[in-house]
């Protein structure tokens, strides 16, 4: 079973909704058209087919519309998601979502705040081989905002996770603008740590200390463990920031995922998408806009973000 995550980079459709981002008001002087919100379909469905994951969940989508429209794409391709949910309680400007072969059992939003900064969680429910387990969809408070933002979210998954059952197979995933080891990346910076050191992803939801490969992890009820630990550091990347490489994504297991009985996570199998066509040199081949301002579409690239895959076996 394949489960992935990608932040699609500003997925916006061609309603005026009145919260979009001044660069996607539909066919405004920044172009953005029929003609390239195509182009952007088409890309984005070229990178989620290829992937072929049998759940993947979504940031950055605008809309319900979006999502169908991107879903739409997806079939002309021959992938079809029968499965679809958008976390659209919310009028966020972008929203998480799921798209999935799999049929859900539920699907729910939990609430972070009722402040448009923070983003909702969207949870799902799914039964495979009689088997239970929960994905959560994340997209944390950009590094626009300070730490106690993110901290706020990681405290929201870590009280579902109680909430569920501590035993209970619980993937959270998603663009959590952290990097893996965020404690040690944000500590002089005095933007972002507003919290005496302590991070959503490492502290709240006890990644901390589980830093070999899975296979030597034993893993605690009430903790996770990052996957990024399970491969190479030189691969443990999705997202290129003037240069630097960062992991703003991440998938979470918690303990049972581990256990190597009824469903278990396939060692050694994330990894970032990296197909030739989304770079560009030593650059991650986004979605371009003219540097000139106003700032307008050029029809061309695909999402800032990698998308982020991994494996799982259900016996």
């Amino acid at each position: 079973m394949k489960i992935a995550t990608y932040n699609v980079e500003n997925l916006f459709d061609l309603q005026r909704s009145g919260h979009e981002y001044k660069e996607y008001i539909p066919n405004s002087y920044s172009k953005w058209n029929q003609k390239n919100y195509a182009i952007k379909l088409k890309n984005i469905a070229k990178v989620i087919y290829e992937i072929d994951a049998d759940i993947i969940a979504l940031q950055e989508i605008e809309s319900i519309t979006a999502l169908k429209d991107l879903r739409f794409e997806l079939k002309r391709l021959g992938l079809y998601y029968r499965y679809y949910k958008i976390a659209n309680y919310k009028q966020t400007t972008i929203k998480v979502a799921l798209l999935s072969k799999i049929p859900f059992v539920y699907t729910h939003e939990i609430a972070v705040k009722a402040s448009y900064k923070y983003r909702n969680i969207l949870e799902a429910k799914f039964i495979v081989n009689n088997q239970e387990f929960f994905v959560l969809v994340n997209h944390w408070k950009s590094k626009a905002g300070p730490e106690s933002m993110r901290i706020v979210s990681a405290k929201k998954v870590l009280k579902r996770m109680q909430e569920l059952g501590l035993d209970k197979n619980i993937i959270v995933l998603g663009d959590f603008n952290s990097h893996y080891e965020e404690y040690i990346l944000f500590k002089r910076k005095r933007k972002h740590n507003d919290t005496d050191g302590k991070t959503g992803i490492n502290h709240i939801l006890n990644t901390i200390e589980h830093t070999k490969i899975a296979a030597k992890t034993d893993l605690p009820y009430g903790e996770f463990y990052n996957l990024w630990y399970d491969i190479d550091k030189e691969n443990r990347y999705s997202y290129i920031y003037r240069g630097k490489k960062e992991a703003l994504d991440n998938i979470l297991i918690s303990p049972s995922l581990l256990n190597r009985s009824g469903i278990e996570y396939k060692s050694s199998s994330i990894h970032a998408y990296k197909q030739k066509y989304l770079f560009n040199g030593k650059s991650i081949n986004r979605w371009k806009m003219s540097r000139k301002r106003p700032r307008t579409h050029k029809g061309k690239g695909y999402s800032d973000h990698l998308a982020v895959i991994a494996e799982f076996l259900v016996h």
